[in-house]
C-alpha cells in the first residue's frame, strides 16, 4: 500500500470530474499518479472539503462524519484497494467502541469522508501500478486550460451554494 494525498479534482475532455491521487513520497514531475473518474454530486464534495469550505446546509459526507461522532467512532483510514474491469473499490476502515470495522465503500465515499475527518488514504501498489498515469501527464497540461477549467468549477460551486441558499423544502413537494 502507498499513502496518497488529494492533489484536485479534473474534468476530462467529456466534462466527466476525476480525482487526482499522488503518493506522499512523489514530488511534483515525477512518479506516478491515480485518476479515478467520479460523479460531480462527489467531485463537489471532495472538492469542498478540501478547501476547507462549508455548504450552506450538510452534504451526505457532512452527515457521515456527524454520525461517526455521534457513534463515538473514527476514521482510522481509507483504502482503494483494487480496479476491476475500470471499477474501483475501496475500504474504510473505522474504529468503533466495539472494534475495528471494515466497510466495502465507492472510492469517492471514502475519499470525501476522508478529506472531512483528517485520514489517511492508502492505495493497493497493484491499482497504483495498472491505473496510475505518469506525473508529467497531468502536470504538463496547457496551463490556460487549467486555469480556466479551475474558475469555471468555481463558477458551478458558486451557483451550487447560491441554490442551496435560496432552495425551499416545500419546492420538492408533490
Amino acid at each position: 500500500m502507498v499513502q496518497v494525498r488529494v492533489i484536485g479534482i479534473a474534468v476530462d475532455p467529456g466534462a466527466q470530474p476525476l480525482i487526482l491521487l499522488k503518493p506522499l513520497t512523489d514530488e511534483a514531475g515525477g512518479g506516478r499518479m491515480l485518476p479515478i473518474w467520479i460523479g460531480p454530486q462527489e467531485a463537489t464534495s471532495i472538492f469542498i472539503a478540501i478547501e476547507g469550505a462549508e455548504a450552506p446546509r450538510p452534504l451526505a459526507h457532512d452527515l457521515m462524519k456527524s454520525l461517526l461522532e455521534a457513534l463515538d467512532a473514527r476514521v482510522e483510514r481509507v483504502d482503494v484497494t483494487r480496479i476491476e474491469e475500470g471499477t474501483f473499490y475501496a475500504e474504510i476502515t473505522l474504529q468503533t467502541p466495539t472494534g475495528t470495522r471494515v466497510l466495502d465503500s465507492r472510492p469517492s465515499d471514502a475519499i470525501a469522508l476522508a478529506a472531512r475527518v483528517d485520514a489517511p488514504i492508502w492505495v493497493a501498489d497493484d491499482v497504483l501500478e495498472d491505473a496510475g498515469i505518469p506525473d508529467e501527464a497531468v502536470e504538463g497540461r496547457d496551463r490556460e486550460a487549467a486555469d480556466a477549467e479551475a474558475a469555471a468549477e468555481e463558477a458551478k460551486l458558486d451557483e451550487f451554494k447560491r441554490f442551496l441558499d435560496e432552495v425551499d423544502p416545500e419546492d420538492f413537494q408533490g
